[in-house]
């Protein structure tokens, strides 16, 4: 039987994931505290709003497609207590508050680390800084798309495109909010109409057309492994598709780890 293998969100925009236990899914369509804040550009305007819902495109600030070393850094956020920490290995890269001070300390702790990383060519471009922490810590506003959405892959279609790989490659290369085992590989791509994960029925959106971000090892911050050429070439796809996007269809609820996972 089908049912959720992991689950995660992502506190910072375009920074790797925290796994957690359950996730809860809010009536529009996001995940709480999930994409609550952001690395802004010197030169970038803050969200734009549609319909009413905020977001907040990747190429407005830090994100793993341009600058893949941000994989390495592992994060943990207590949205209770506003606090941030970054963590690069063993070695503690900031650990502050969302106040004034705390947001300009984790600021110049993620700049001087980016300018000891090839990725530091980007910083030099005009506009880009000095890097501003926005977002109040609470409101998930900096997805890539106004409808936000709640994203899923099989495990088994991530094994797949490892062995065509042959390198290693998992989930959270993908960046999705849940991760589904018990299905074959790319079985998600099929699913139609409604899917049930426990409580929460969803409505199926899309399949997901993926960026270069998937190239970056959630290790080491190299990008190793020509993912989006594999596969338009290897699977036939007419685009680098893996995941699908999901909305709840009559308000939200909790996931949680081991819930079974049911298509309509």
């Amino acid at each position: 039987m089908a049912s959720v293998a992991a689950l995660y969100r992502y506190p910072v925009k375009g920074f790797t994931p925290e796994p957690r236990e359950q996730i809860v899914v809010q009536d529009d369509g996001r995940v709480e505290g999930d994409r609550v804040l952001a690395f802004r550009f010197a030169d970038a305007v803050e969200p734009d709003v549609e319909d009413g819902l905020a977001y907040w495109p990747k190429k407005r600030g830090l994100a793993l497609m341009d600058m893949p070393s941000l994989a390495r850094l592992r994060l943990s956020y207590d949205q209770n207590r506003g606090r941030l920490a970054i963590h690069d290995g063993e070695h503690v890269l900031v650990d502050a508050a969302l106040d004034d001070a705390g947001r300009r300390q984790i600021e110049d702790a993620v700049t001087a680390w980016l300018r000891e990383t090839p990725d530091v060519r980007h910083l030099k471009r005009p506009g880009r800084l000095p890097l501003r922490l926005i977002g109040d810590g609470v409101t998930s506003q900096f997805q890539d798309r106004p409808r936000g959405y709640v994203s899923v892959h099989a495990a088994a279609s991530v094994a797949a495109l490892g062995r065509a790989a042959d390198a290693v490659v998992d989930d959270r290369r993908f960046r999705s909010n849940v991760v589904i085992e018990g299905i074959p590989p790319w079985r998600e791509l099929e699913w139609q109409g409604r899917v049930r994960i426990g409580d929460v029925i969803f409505a199926v959106q899309r399949p997901i057309v993926r960026c270069a971000a998937i190239m970056a090892n959630p290790d080491t911050g190299l990008q190793d492994a020509p993912l989006l050429r594999i596969l338009t070439r290897e699977f036939g796809q007419s685009s680098p598709t893996l995941g699908v996007l999901l909305l709840p269809e009559s308000g939200g609820g909790t996931l949680r780890v081991g819930d079974s996972v049911e298509s309509a």
